[in-house]
């Protein structure tokens, strides 16, 4: 990146979290940053505060004394400012290729799997701090201790989330990797769970044989690569006794968790969330096998994990009204979900667990279709919205309304004032309020903690 001070970078999408990113590393770079989103949001205000010029519209004049482009997957050939920049023969960079430059020079820890990425790359960023580190970061959330999805460290280390989505995730090349596990998703891409199990395979490849592996040994998908890894070194972690970092005598509270940590037969001391579910626990554990192989304190590494908050829409209080609870969570996947009304049934207690929830993309919706209902049933009442299509075109006879046919306690309510309304009058003193989903369905938790107050007034 060095290369581009004194010269112009145009993100398209730049409004994307992982565009965002990407945008603020380029501006502590001294890079001259401008970009463009279909619509205002916050996260233009802040670019444009660090000093970024940036539209909230696309057009071709944007890019106009453009030196490079950038852009999100999400962006359509017919953009108009990606066709100016074809017609124009500016240089274009997926957002994969700007991340591994990005990462040149520094000692890279990418964080890959098909959940958890966020929250443990969270963590493992959050730890490195804890030693003293000041790791450079690029998450696809907000890192709640620092408001942020990026910064530019003074430090070595660099972690980046690295999204496995469109396969790109072989650009960056890392020193070390974690791969938390692997499962069928992003169907629109992949088509087979095999397909996902390659793209995995050609991502542990690009690893430095200086480098290091860790996975779980818990997930077979994970377990399988790294059993198969020659390449560089690797570490396991999970509760399975095989596990080079093993963690036993777990306790699941409301809103925290802990565990013994065994690393390679020694104790190295309590694992102490303040965050909940046994799935928080194993990221955690990853980030400990990963600090541990790279030889870095275990006592200063559990300290930073017990300092860790969250991240942005994972499992994140929103408001408390009345005694009721609103929850905004970023779970989109059936095993997601899952674990997700997992915590959140410990969370609530003896109150209800009440869900709004927004399937992501109509490939997934139809790939998934019984694996959501089912995930669904596990909490007392699920509001369906309609499908958010992402980039995605609609497929006919898919909807939202299939999922709630086939629960016991779904209710398809696509208007969004009308699910509010519904949730607002059902919830009493004890519940759960639970926004999920990876789309939109986030600005209606601020409208239900606001219905509530007015309801209990």
């Amino acid at each position: 990146m060095q290369s581009l001070a004194g010269k112009k970078i145009h993100f398209i999408g730049i409004g994307g979290s992982g565009m965002s990113g990407l945008a603020r590393i380029a501006l502590s770079d001294g890079i001259t940053v401008s970009g463009s989103d279909a619509k205002e949001s916050s996260v233009l205000s802040a670019l444009r505060a660090l000093g970024a010029t940036v539209y909230a519209h696309h057009a071709a004049e944007n890019v106009a004394d453009a030196d490079v482009v950038i852009y999100s997957t999400a962006i359509a050939a017919t953009n108009p400012e990606m066709a100016f920049a074809v017609q124009r023969s500016i240089p274009i960079l997926t957002r994969a290729q700007a991340l591994a430059m990005l990462m040149h020079g520094s000692k890279s820890i990418a964080v890959a799997g098909t959940h958890g990425k966020t929250t443990t790359s969270s963590m493992m960023t959050v730890a490195l701090q804890a030693c003293g580190t000041d790791p450079s970061f690029a998450i696809g959330g907000t890192l709640m201790a620092s408001g942020s999805n990026a910064h530019r460290g003074t430090g070595e280390f660099f972690v980046a989330e690295a999204d496995e989505s469109d396969g790109s995730f072989i650009e960056y090349r890392p020193l070390a990797a974690i791969v938390t596990n692997i499962e069928h998703d992003h169907v629109d891409f992949f088509q087979t769970a095999d397909e996902v199990t390659s793209a995995f395979e050609k991502f542990a490849s690009t690893i430095s044989a200086q480098g290091v592996l860790v996975y779980c040994a818990d997930d077979e998908g994970s377990r399988q690569l790294g059993q198969s890894h020659t390449q560089c070194e690797t570490a396991s972690y999970g509760k399975s006794e095989s596990a080079d970092l093993r963690i036993d005598n777990i306790s699941l509270l409301a809103m925290g968790s802990s565990a013994r940590v065994i690393w390679r037969g020694r104790s190295v001391g309590t694992l102490e969330l303040q965050v909940p579910g046994e799935h928080n626990l194993l990221n955690a554990a990853a980030c400990l096998a990963m600090g541990l192989s790279l030889e870095l304190p275990a006592h200063q590494l559990l300290t930073g994990l017990h300092s860790f908050r969250g991240a942005g829409r994972r499992f994140e209080l929103k408001a408390t009204e009345h005694g009721i609870r609103v929850v905004d969570d970023y779970g989109h996947h059936p095993t997601e979900i899952k674990v997700t009304l997992d915590a959140a049934r410990r969370y609530a207690g003896d109150g209800r667990v009440l869900v709004i929830f927004q399937p992501h993309r109509y490939s997934r919706t139809q790939a998934f279709l019984k694996d959501f209902s089912t995930a669904l049933d596990a909490a007392d009442d699920v509001t369906l919205l309609e499908i958010y299509a992402a980039s995605e075109k609609p497929i006919p006879g898919i909807s939202a309304q299939l999922i709630a046919e086939n629960m016991k306690n779904g209710h398809f309510i696509p208007n969004f004032v009308e699910a509010s309304e519904r949730v607002i009058a059902l919830a009493k003193p004890g519940d759960v309020i639970i926004t999920l989903g990876a789309g939109d369905v986030n600005s209606l938790a601020p409208i239900i903690a606001e219905g509530l107050a007015k309801r209990f007034a």
